[in-house]
């Protein structure tokens, strides 16, 4: 039977698993991701069955870790990276932005990098300093990188096999306190499109835009608008770059207001490049500005704070409830 219950961690293993079975040059690479399985047990067994060749156990250096993965792609591999946490990622900055973002476009398209930077981020789960960021905007500004964030089981064992066949590289990021969340997932399906957002729930008074770890807040206070008569339809962005908007200006052009969700601050967030180009694309249909609602503009709290610090249902309600006063 193809249908089975898996969690968004199972599916990110079994995913992986897939894509080094139908092509010997995937070879995976982090920080105790072999003989541990990784911090999440995402790789689990996959050392075990594919050697310490392709699924490699690296030092504590993630520059050295994408430095190499450069090499490798450069020689024909499709190296899969993880970093172990968000906020390890800024050791390798200066790799992805002035590596694998550039070679393509440098080597005038002879060389290509298809490389894919597993991220898991956001908070949620209460941990220490640098294990809860969302560091999304940094690689979405960032020309020749492109950026997915799943939030369920199905796109999580979908996207990792179509990211990794993607001839460009691809930070995949994955909502870490959602890796246990459950859904059907048929492994014979024909998946979505890489590159496409998603209507989850359709609605008529406000389109509510969400990605990675949001859609679930955004799907539970869509459930409760309901209780007070409010229709709110939601959209899984899925990837943040490059944005797929078309379904996104359908929405709104329907509903005339939109609310945007993301961990992140809200400064210089995702949500303000959307909110620009939803009121360029929908000014004449917009009966209220767009809105946001995200992190605060601070550094991520200790563990104790993060209640307080993330976007959660009340938070987008009062957003909803602010777009239909206008």
């Amino acid at each position: 039977m193809s249908t089975q219950t898996l969690t968004i961690g199972k599916a990110l293993n079994l995913g992986l698993r897939r894509a080094m079975e139908d092509d010997a040059k995937v070879v995976l690479m982090g920080e105790d991701i072999g003989r541990l399985g990784g911090v999440f047990r995402i790789t689990d067994g996959l050392q075990k069955d594919f050697g310490e060749d392709r699924v490699v156990d690296t030092p504590l250096a993630e520059a050295g870790i994408l430095g190499t993965a450069v090499g490798l792609a450069m020689r024909g591999y499709r190296p899969v990276c993880e970093i172990q946490f968000d906020g390890f990622v800024f050791p390798a900055y200066n790799q992805i932005v002035t590596q694998v973002a550039k070679i393509h476009a440098r080597s005038r398209g002879r060389l290509a990098m298809p490389i894919v930077i597993r991220i898991p981020f956001g908070g949620g789960i209460g941990a220490v300093e640098h294990h809860s960021e969302s560091p999304e905007a940094y690689f979405a500004h960032t020309p020749g990188l492109k950026v997915v964030a799943v939030s369920n089981p199905v796109d999580a064992y979908w996207g990792i096999q179509q990211a990794i066949a993607h001839p460009d590289p691809i930070v995949f990021l994955e909502p870490k306190r959602r890796y246990w969340e459950k859904a059907e997932v048929d492994t014979d399906a024909i998946p979505d499109p890489l590159f496409a957002s998603r209507v989850l729930r359709g609605g008529d008074d406000v389109t509510v835009l969400a990605y990675g770890p949001m859609v679930k807040t955004a799907l539970q206070a869509a459930e409760a608008a309901a209780e007070e008569g409010r229709s709110l339809e939601v959209v899984d962005l899925r990837t943040v770059s490059p944005l797929d908007l078309d379904p996104v200006f359908d929405s709104v052009r329907r509903t005339g207001r939109c609310v945007v969700v993301h961990e992140a601050p809200v400064t210089l967030g995702l949500g303000a490049e959307i909110a620009a180009r939803v009121t360029e694309a929908c000014f004449h249909s917009l009966e209220a500005p767009v809105l946001r609602v995200g992190g605060y503009d601070t550094p991520y709290p200790p563990s104790k704070l993060e209640e307080e610090y993330l976007p959660d249902l009340d938070r987008v309600l009062d957003a909803v409830d602010r777009a239909m006063g206008f």
